[in-house]
């Protein structure tokens, strides 16, 4: 059995406590929250065996093997360490860190423990991008030339009243790192490594510190081109989340709202039949996926802990994620483009 605890009560934790409980050979054995009013219901009602406000006295009950990160974004590096250096492994939602030196320090500090470590971009486990990913592997798409991510939601002043640090530049909370950084992260995942960033970004509808509006230019080592557009001021609802991917040979266009529902389909000239089957094939699954994904990367965390192999979404993944946006942040300070690796590197970058 595998024995897990969570690190903050918010919205989050509960689908993490939900999937916990579906999980095969996992257990939820202590919650922790600073928040006793939030941390008890939150025990209760997930059936936890202790709940605790102090993080440094769970972590080292001997008992727990797992650790889930789910606290605001500025807390997440350095608990994450604590963790691993009494022997835990960790799960990280996103974002892993807040700076390229802090997701350096969790990797480092993951490889000394000899633990296993993941961040939680589990919309990589969507059907529609798994099936996009395995197109990409066989080489249907010969070249690629152009990819873009979309992400037109609706995060209005009540969301961000919701708590004091969202919104802050303190916890980096803006719609990119908080939001977009899934999209983003299945963009960088299906294109490659990224060599170059241009971006703006603009707070126009709500009173926050951070940006409500991102764009950015993407060139990608093997010199195609990548789009990225964020916005949580979409009026009144969410409109959705999609990924485009454009080869010599291919396209494939994914929408819903979490880019879970692929929309277009095309590997010929005489498209017509299979793209219809693949449409087709997707119109039973659910119209939001939010809190699925959650359970599929649990459970694969399980197996790598039980079989000694890696996460299917690595540390390195989560950095690569958090370099882009950092980037995207400093072009729009400084008005140039962000050379990734250059000595303008984005490891100190901690002013939105």
């Amino acid at each position: 059995m595998i024995n897990f605890a969570i690190a903050g009560c918010g919205r989050v934790a509960a689908v993490h406590a939900e999937a916990i409980q579906q999980a095969q050979g996992a257990r939820l054995l202590a919650v922790c929250d600073t928040n006793e009013e939030r941390l008890y219901p939150f025990a209760q009602k997930y059936g936890a065996e202790s709940a605790i406000t102090d993080f440094s006295a769970m972590i080292n009950d001997p008992a727990i093997d797992v650790v889930n990160i789910c606290t605001p974004n500025a807390l997440h590096a350095e608990m994450a360490i604590q963790a691993m250096e009494k022997g835990k492994h960790v799960m990280i939602e996103k974002p892993m860190a807040l700076s390229v030196h802090d997701a350096d320090r969790i990797m480092e500090t993951a490889e000394k423990y000899q633990v296993k470590a993941t961040v939680v971009h589990q919309n990589r486990f969507n059907e529609a991008v798994q099936t996009t990913k395995k197109a990409l592997e066989q080489g249907k798409f010969g070249k690629m030339a152009y990819g873009t991510a979309n992400i037109r939601w609706r995060r209005g002043q009540e969301y961000y009243d919701q708590d004091s640090w969202r919104g802050t530049t303190a916890m980096k909370d803006g719609v990119l790192m908080n939001q977009c950084i899934h999209t983003i992260d299945l963009l960088i995942w299906l294109m490659g490594p990224v060599k170059s960033v241009m971006g703006k970004t603009a707070t126009r509808t709500v009173d926050i510190e951070m940006e409500d509006v991102g764009t950015a230019l993407l060139e990608f080592q093997d010199g195609s081109i990548g789009m990225v557009e964020g916005t949580g001021a979409i009026y009144p609802a969410d409109l959705g989340a999609s990924l485009n991917l454009f080869g010599e040979t291919g396209t494939v266009c994914i929408g819903g709202n979490a880019a879970n529902q692929i929309e277009k389909w095309r590997f010929s000239t005489s498209f017509a039949e299979e793209e219809y089957k693949m449409v087709s094939s997707q119109k039973n699954l659910p119209d939001s996926v939010y809190g699925e994904g959650h359970k599929t990367i649990i459970a694969d965390f399980i197996r790598a802990i039980q079989t000694n192999t890696e996460p299917y979404v690595s540390l390195q993944d989560g950095r690569a994620a958090i370099q882009v946006i950092l980037a995207i942040y400093q072009s729009s300070k400084t008005g140039k483009a962000i050379e990734l690796g250059a000595p303008q590197d984005t490891n100190s970058l901690l002013s939105g």
